[in-house]
């Protein structure tokens, strides 16, 4: 991996300091101050260039860039009032040079910089002497660590927050918060070293009545040994989601006596009448992955079931539908064809297909019906559904509390395998947020801070794609969690109009007339569309709380002086009948 200490460069290829010598001089650095950006603790400066930004909104500008072993900063410098960037290097996504040395025509030499947050940028340089060849290879170095036998900024990082992330989500604790186990699921640990299935937790949730053989035999016939396992149990009905992969039937229809049956002691568990299997892809899809060993429960050999299609489609069709949203909302949003190009993009009509998905599962459960989820290997639209559904059903989760994992840095920068199943996530999240403006203890600022994170590598919270890698790489000990940040100003991320309804199912309206875009994640680098500001009555709300603060803030200050000993001619000159400040403290309400 990395050496000790990381080396520095400089335009002027004058030394630089590193790490160990932090205390030199400006001067002796031979770099200007990081203008108005502030170093995160453990990030180091690598470069600093005169440069020119072409921005998409205001023409060229002259200007400087900085970049550490964690961001790209860029500050302009002659431009009233001052354009900057602060660009997570995790957040590139591809490093391309634009022209070459024989290039023609003003600022056509330089560098194109794509961005996975739904921007792009470009810089140009002066075309003498090879002057973006340092930029580019640093800049291509640092944004893809791993790629180059770099840490992940992530294990850089010297961050130090009173709370330990790590600590929010403790499998243990949330199973049995929820009842388990009982006398119809166990909790089973033969999966401690990952044998089973090495993309599984080591802790599961099986039927009571299923051996540890049984298991062994189950995995055998499902997509990469993940079988069915519980996610969630209602309390009063007993009804549960259980998320898995594909069965492995192929074009020979095999069967499995071994599946078959443990599908039916989910069943029996709670007496559903019929288990409900919710196939998220479309059916034709589900028949075409036969062909290569896949495929679906027929009703032939599980004849206690019920399959339904939900026609969400796979990840090359959603990374498709991402890019064209990009392409319409950044850099230039056309107003006049908007409505038909929005559509065109198809992305609200995937947002509804997961919601609308998500939505039947909570109702089958609602209703005492056990449901069994998967698509093709049992993650990206499997935990899409099952998280959006329990969500729905369960109000703990409407709390500040912990989503998926995507992979990081890795040396396939520009796999095509990617998937923007996340940010689709959220955005359903989101959805839900607007519709249900009291139900949720967090507010926007959490889901924009989550995304903006789950690509900056600042943190480890969402890096690698399972529970083994992320023990192989030692996350929790070497990395701090995004959820330390949260935890450390919780109010900055809290909804004011929360309400607490811990019985309450939420179901959303997945109709494309109650959707909408989610314009300030998807179009907040555009300063001519005006972002959507707080709504009065909610920053009225919030004034209002700040005076009810400061308001018990100096009841309790006098309280103290009223039972300080100097203050005790005071109170026995008091009339029997004056109610103390204790009284009145039950009498201060806001107006709301």
């Amino acid at each position: 991996m990395a050496s000790a200490s990381i080396p520095v460069y400089n335009s002027s290829n004058n030394p630089l300091e590193n790490s160990s010598s932090h205390n030199a001089s400006r001067e002796s650095l031979k770099m200007e101050p990081l203008a108005d950006c502030s170093l995160l603790p453990g990030e180091e400066r690598i470069i600093d260039k005169d440069i020119i930004y072409i921005c998409p909104f205001s023409g060229a500008l002259k200007g400087k860039v900085f970049i550490t072993n964690y961001r790209l900063y860029f500050k302009s410098a002659d431009a009233d009032p001052a354009v900057t960037l602060d660009v997570p290097l995790g957040a590139i996504g591809r490093v391309e040079k634009m022209g070459g040395a024989s290039s023609r025509g003003e600022n056509s030499y330089g560098l194109d910089i794509t961005c996975k947050d739904m921007r792009n940028l470009r810089f140009a340089l002066k075309q003498e002497g090879h002057s973006r060849r340092d930029i580019f290879d640093i800049l291509f170095k640092y944004a893809f660590p791993l790629s180059h036998g770099l840490l992940l900024f992530a294990y850089l990082s010297q961050e130090k927050f009173e709370e330990n992330g790590w600590s929010v989500y403790k499998p243990m604790e949330e199973f049995r918060r929820q009842g388990l186990p009982n006398d119809k699921w166990r909790v089973t640990f033969i999966n401690a070293n990952y044998e089973l299935c090495d993309t599984y937790p080591t802790i599961l949730v099986v039927p009571f009545k299923a051996t540890e053989e049984d298991l062994r035999k189950v995995c055998t016939f499902r997509s990469r040994g993940r079988i069915p396992v519980l996610s969630w149990i209602h309390r009063e009905n007993q009804a549960v989601i259980c998320r898995c992969s594909q069965p492995l039937v192929g074009m020979s229809g095999k069967r499995n006596k071994d599946d078959e049956r443990y599908l039916d002691l989910i069943r029996e568990a709670n007496g559903t009448a019929k288990l409900t299997i919710y196939d998220a892809r479309p059916s034709v899809n589900a028949v075409a992955n036969k062909a290569t060993g896949g495929g679906y429960e027929g009703d032939d050999a599980y004849q206690n079931a019920e399959l339904v299609f939900l026609d969400i489609h796979n990840i090359h069709v959603m990374r498709e539908s991402l890019k064209k949203l990009k392409d319409i909302v950044y850099p230039n949003v056309e107003e006049s064809h908007w409505l038909s190009s929005l559509e065109s993009t198809h992305w609200l009509e995937h947002i509804k297909l997961v919601i609308s998905g998500a939505i039947q599962v909570a109702d089958k459960i609602s209703g005492g019906n056990s449901v069994v989820v998967h698509c093709s290997d049992g993650w990206d639209r499997t935990a899409q559904l099952t998280s959006l559904a329990m969500l729905m059903l369960d109000s703990h989760y409407r709390t500040l509390r912990g989503f998926q994992r995507i992979g990081h840095g890795d040396k396939n920068h520009a796999d095509q395998d990617r998937s923007p199943i996340f940010v689709q996530f959220i955005d359903c999240v989101w959805q839900m947020t607007k519709q249900f403006p009291t139900a949720f203890e967090f507010n926007e600022r959490l889901l924009v801070t989550i995304l903006d994170h789950l690509f900056s590598c600042r943190f480890g919270t969402f890096l690698y794609n399972c529970e083994r890698a992320r023990d192989t790489n030692e996350l929790r000990s070497k990395t701090v969690s995004l959820w330390s940040l949260v935890n450390s100003d919780l109010s900055f991320y809290q909804n004011p109009f929360y309400t607490p309804e811990s019985n309450r199912v939420l179901y959303p309206v997945a109709s494309m007339r109650h959707l909408e875009l989610w314009v300030t994640y998807y179009i907040r680098w555009n300063p001519r569309i005006r972002q959507q500001q707080q709504s009065p009555v909610e920053q009225r709300y919030i004034e209002l709380l700040a005076l009810r603060d400061e308001y018990l803030k100096k009841l309790e200050e006098l309280q103290l002086s009223d039972s300080s000993p100097n203050s005790s001619h005071l109170s026995n000159s008091s009339t029997p009948n004056a109610a103390s400040p204790t009284q009145h403290i039950t009498h201060l309400h806001t107006p709301f």
